[in-house]
C-alpha cells in the first residue's frame, strides 16, 4: 500500500485534480490511501470570515458565498451533469452550516479555538468527497473515509496531540472491513474522546498522511505539492536553489523545522519510526524524481560538496535575553522561564546561554512577543524588583538561517567557513546555537540581511562553480567607461578561468543613476542610465547599502571630492571599495588611515592601486615589501604620465602651449591642466607611496618647487592657455637651461630620510629617469634588500585604458 497526500495547490481547481487523478491512475496496480488538502486558500478565507464575524463585520457572507462558488464551479466541471444535483446539495447544504456557525459567531462576537477548528475543518471535508466522488465516476474502485472517525486526538483545540493507540485500532479496524483499491481521505481533521472536532495544525494534512502511512506499514509516503522535492534553499530567495535528491529523516526534519515549507516538522516522525520512505513530489512535474526522505542516504565521491545538504530560514522572529548576576548558580532559573513560556503555548525556537549562567537567550516568534515578555515578568517580579534580574530585553525585526547536514558532524572548519563568508559580506550575527548532533548550525541574523545571508551561504557551500560578484560603478567618463567595456569584454574569461561573475548591479555618472540586482546588460547600459534617476553620491551609497546584495564592490573612478565622504559609511556595510579617486588615500593622514582600519575591521577591501602609476603594480609592489618585512629608504619617481608626455614633447619647436593643448586633446590631462602643471596630482602621488611604506607623512609637509608663474593660475582655464603663451619664454629659458648641460627636464617626486619633494629636474643620460618616454611613469624603489640594485617599475602611468585596466584588476583581486 502506498500513501499519497495532494497539497492546497495539487487541488486547487479541476484542471489541477484531473493531473492528481492521473497519477493515482498510474500508481492504481497498488492499493492506494489519497490525503488531500483544502482547496487553495480555502482554509483562509473561512478563518477570515469567522474573524469578520467575531469583529461584528457584516461583510463575512460575501466572503463564505466566494468559497461556496469556488465548490460548486468545481462539482459542475468534475462531476456528469445528471450527477451533479446530489453533490451540488452536498456542497450547499455544508456552506449553510458554514454560515450559520458564523452567525454564531456575529451574535456572540467570539471566536474560540474549538469553533476555528471546527469551521477550518470544511475545507478538507469538502475537497475530499468531491475528488472520492470524481473517482468513482470514473470507475476506480475507490471509497471515502472520514479521517475525522480514525485519528483521536486530547481537547487542546488547535494544538492537539495525537492519541497513537487509539487512532492505531481505528485505522486498523477500517482497513480490515474495507478493501477498497482508493481511499480517499481529508488530511488536517481528527476529533477527540468526546467526538468534537479538532485538527492537527497548518500543514497537518501531511501528518494525517503520515500517520495514515505509519500505521499501514505503507510502502511509500509520497507527498505531492507544487515545487520538485525539499530545495537547497528558499528558491524565493536564492534563484540558484536545486533539487535535494535525497535526504536523511533528521536532515529534513532540521530543515522543516526551521521554515522549509514543503514539509509540515511533525510528518517525519510517524514514519521515521516504521523506516518508511517518503518521496516528495511535483503534481505539475510528476516525472521529475523529486527528494527521498529516508534512513541513509547515498554519499557521494565529492565529500565537499556532501558537507550540508540545505538551508532554511525563518523569518518575523525575536530574541529575548534574561540576565543578570542573580541567575549565576542558582539552579531552576531555566526550568522557571520555560515552564511559563509553556503555560503561554509559546514555541521556543532557539536557545543559546552563556557559560557563566549569566544571560540566556531565547528566540521565539514575533506574534507571542506581548505574552512572553507579560509571563516572564510575572514568573520573576520578585527577582526583577530586587534586581537580581535585569528588565527583559528584546530585539524584533530578526530571522533564523539554519545550515543543515548530516555530513557536518566531526567537519572542522564548517562553522568557519558559514561565519567568514557572512562576516566578510558585513551580516552581523545576533545569536548562535548548534546542537551536539552537529548536523545543524542556526544563526540569528537582522530580517533585512536574510536574502544577502541566504545567497552567500548558498553560494559558499552550494555553488563551488562561479561566485557572483555586484559592482556599483560611480563615474562614466574616460576611464569608467573603458572599464565597463572591459568588464562585459571580459566576464566570459572570468566565468570560465577565475569563476567569478561581475554584474554591474548599479552606474552612475554626473547626471543619472541606475540600479538592478539582477544586472545591467551592455545592450540596456545607456538606455538604462537616460531613463534613470537624477544622480545623487549619497543616493547612489544609500542604494548600494540598502540593496543589499552579496559580494558588492563599490568603484569610484571619478575625480569628485564628495564621493570620499561617503567611504566610511560604504566600508562600515563591508563593501569592499575600488577607489581611482586619489582624494580619500591623499587626505588628512588620519582620516586616511582610519579609512585602512575601517576596512580591516569589516573584514573588506579597500584598494587603490589606480592612484599612481595607472595600471602599474606600485602600490602592490610596496604593499609586498612591507608585509615580507622589507623596509622602504627612498623612492625616487616620475609619477605624472602628462607632465612627462608634456616635457618629451615640448623640444622649443612649438610654443609649451602647444604641447600642454596637445596633452589635454589625447586625455593625458584633468579638465583643468593646471591640476597637473602645479604639481598637486604628483605631490599626492608620492604623498600615497610613502603613507603605503609606512610613513605617516601629511600634504602640507611635501615640498612643491613650481615651475608655472604665479600668473598661470589665475582665471579660467582659457586665461591659463593665454598666460602660457606670454611666459614663453619663461618656459623656453627652463629647457635651455638643462639642454646646456646635455640633460632633458622631468617632473620627478623623490622621498629620503621621512620628507618628499616634487619638482622638475635636470636628468642626466646615465640616470634610470632619463629614457622615459611618452606618457611614461617610473618608480625607483632603494630598501633594505634592494640597496645596491634598487627595485624598478616602469610603463605607462595614464590613458583610460591602462588605467581602466588597473581598476578591473583591483576589483578582480577584492572578490
Amino acid at each position: 500500500m502506498k500513501v499519497l497526500k495532494f497539497g492546497g495547490t495539487s487541488v486547487a481547481n479541476s484542471e489541477n485534480i484531473l493531473k492528481v487523478e492521473s497519477i493515482i491512475k498510474n500508481q492504481y496496480s497498488n492499493k492506494i490511501v489519497v490525503v488531500v488538502s483544502a482547496l487553495q486558500g480555502v482554509t483562509d478565507s473561512l478563518i477570515k470570515a469567522a474573524e469578520q464575524a467575531s469583529n461584528n463585520d457584516d461583510s463575512y457572507p460575501t466572503i463564505i458565498k466566494t468559497i461556496e462558488e469556488k465548490h460548486l464551479k468545481l462539482v459542475k466541471e468534475l462531476i456528469p451533469i445528471l450527477e451533479q444535483s446530489a453533490w451540488l446539495s452536498f456542497v450547499k447544504k455544508h456552506f449553510n452550516d458554514i454560515e450559520e456557525l458564523c452567525n454564531g459567531i456575529f451574535v456572540l462576537g467570539e471566536f474560540t479555538d474549538r469553533i476555528k477548528d471546527k469551521i477550518t475543518s470544511y475545507g478538507e471535508f469538502l475537497s475530499s468527497n468531491i475528488i472520492a466522488a470524481r473517482l468513482k465516476f470514473e470507475k476506480l474502485d475507490a471509497a471515502w473515509m472520514n479521517s475525522a472517525d480514525q485519528i483521536v486526538t486530547n481537547n487542546n483545540f488547535t494544538n492537539v496531540k495525537v492519541d497513537f493507540e487509539a487512532t492505531e485500532k481505528n485505522v486498523k479496524k477500517y482497513f480490515e472491513e474495507n478493501q477498497h483499491q482508493i481511499t480517499v481521505a481529508p488530511g488536517f481533521i481528527a476529533k477527540d474522546q468526546a467526538g468534537n472536532t479538532t485538527t492537527l495544525g497548518r500543514g497537518g494534512s501531511d501528518y494525517t498522511a503520515s500517520i495514515f502511512a505509519s500505521i499501514v506499514n505503507a510502502e511509500e509516503l509520497q507527498i505531492w505539492t507544487d515545487v520538485s522535492g525539499m530545495m537547497t534553499a528558499d528558491p524565493r530567495l536564492s534563484t540558484n536553489a536545486k533539487p535535494i535528491a535525497e535526504i536523511s529523516y533528521q536532515e529534513a526534519m532540521e530543515l522543516s523545522h526551521f521554515g522549509a515549507k514543503v514539509l509540515y516538522p511533525p510528518t517525519i516522525q510517524p514514519v521515521m519510526v516504521k523506516n518508511i520512505n517518503l518521496r516528495i513530489k511535483n503534481t505539475f512535474d510528476p516525472e521529475a524524481s523529486g527528494t527521498l526522505v529516508s534512513h541513509t542516504i547515498k554519499i557521494s565521491g565529492d565529500e565537499e560538496e556532501q558537507v550540508a545538504v540545505g538551508i532554511s530560514n525563518m523569518s518575523n522572529i525575536i530574541l529575548l535575553t534574561l540576565e543578570g548576576s542573580g541567575m549565576v548558580g542558582i539552579p531552576g532559573i531555566s526550568a522557571k522561564l520555560f515552564q511559563c513560556f509553556s503555560h503561554e503555548k509559546i514555541n521556543v525556537v532557539l536557545i543559546t546561554q552563556s557559560s557563566s549562567e549569566h544571560s540566556i537567550t531565547i528566540a521565539i516568534n514575533e506574534k507571542d512577543t506581548f505574552n512572553a515578555e507579560n509571563a516572564i515578568n510575572s514568573s520573576f517580579e520578585d527577582d526583577l524588583k530586587l534586581k537580581r534580574i535585569s528588565p527583559i530585553k528584546i530585539e524584533s525585526g530578526l530571522s533564523i538561517v539554519a545550515l543543515v547536514g548530516e555530513n557536518m558532524k566531526n567537519r572542522s572548519g564548517v562553522s568557519a567557513k558559514m561565519f567568514g563568508c557572512l562576516g566578510n559580506n558585513g551580516i552581523n550575527i545576533r545569536a548562535i546555537a548548534q546542537g551536539s548532533s552537529e548536523r545543524n548550525i542556526s544563526i540569528v541574523i537582522s530580517e533585512k540581511d536574510i536574502k544577502k545571508a541566504v545567497n552567500v551561504l548558498h553560494e559558499e557551500f552550494f555553488e563551488s562553480e562561479i561566485k557572483q560578484v555586484h559592482l556599483y560603478i560611480c563615474g562614466t567618463g574616460n576611464v569608467g567607461s573603458k572599464l565597463i567595456q572591459q568588464i562585459y569584454n571580459q566576464n566570459k574569461y572570468l566565468q570560465e578561468n577565475l569563476l567569478i561573475n561581475l554584474r554591474i548591479a548599479g552606474v552612475s555618472n554626473s547626471r543619472k543613476m541606475a540600479f538592478a540586482d539582477q544586472g545591467i546588460s551592455q545592450n540596456d547600459l545607456n538606455k538604462k542610465l537616460e531613463n534613470g534617476e537624477q544622480a545623487s553620491i549619497k543616493k547612489f551609497a544609500e542604494e548600494t547599502i540598502s540593496r543589499n546584495l552579496r559580494n558588492s564592490v563599490f568603484v569610484d573612478v571619478t575625480a569628485n571630492a564628495e564621493v570620499p565622504e561617503i567611504y566610511e559609511t560604504v566600508l562600515k556595510r563591508s563593501i569592499n571599495i575600488i577607489a581611482c579617486n586619489k582624494i580619500a588615500a591623499s587626505s588628512d593622514f588620519e582620516k586616511y588611515k582610519s579609512l585602512k582600519n575601517i576596512a580591516k575591521n569589516h573584514s573588506c577591501k579597500f584598494f587603490f592601486e589606480t592612484n599612481v602609476g595607472a595600471g602599474l603594480p606600485i602600490i602592490g609592489t610596496i604593499n609586498d615589501l612591507i608585509r615580507s618585512g622589507d623596509k622602504i629608504t627612498s623612492i625616487q619617481a616620475v609619477l605624472s604620465g602628462t607632465l612627462n608626455f608634456v616635457f618629451n614633447n615640448y623640444d622649443g619647436s612649438k610654443p609649451f602651449s602647444e604641447v600642454v593643448a596637445q596633452a589635454q586633446k589625447e586625455g593625458f590631462t584633468e579638465p583643468d591642466p593646471r591640476l597637473d602643471l602645479a604639481g598637486t596630482d604628483v605631490a599626492r602621488k608620492i604623498l600615497i607611496l610613502a603613507r603605503e611604506a609606512g610613513y605617516p607623512l601629511q600634504f602640507d609637509e611635501i615640498e612643491n618647487i613650481k615651475f608655472l608663474p604665479d600668473d598661470c593660475m589665475q582665471g579660467s582655464v582659457e586665461d591659463f592657455y593665454n598666460a602660457m603663451i606670454q611666459y614663453e619664454d619663461h618656459f623656453k629659458k627652463i629647457l635651455d637651461e638643462a639642454k646646456k648641460d646635455g640633460k632633458i627636464l622631468k617632473y620627478v617626486a623623490e622621498f629620503k630620510d621621512g620628507k618628499a619633494k616634487v619638482g622638475l629636474q635636470h636628468i642626466a643620460p646615465e640616470s634610470d629617469l632619463y629614457h622615459l618616454y611618452g606618457k611614461d611613469n617610473i618608480v625607483i624603489l632603494k630598501t633594505l634588500r634592494y640597496s645596491e640594485q634598487p627595485l624598478v617599475v616602469k610603463g605607462a602611468g595614464a590613458g583610460a585604458e591602462v588605467t581602466a585596466s588597473g581598476v578591473f584588476a583591483d576589483i578582480v583581486r577584492s572578490v
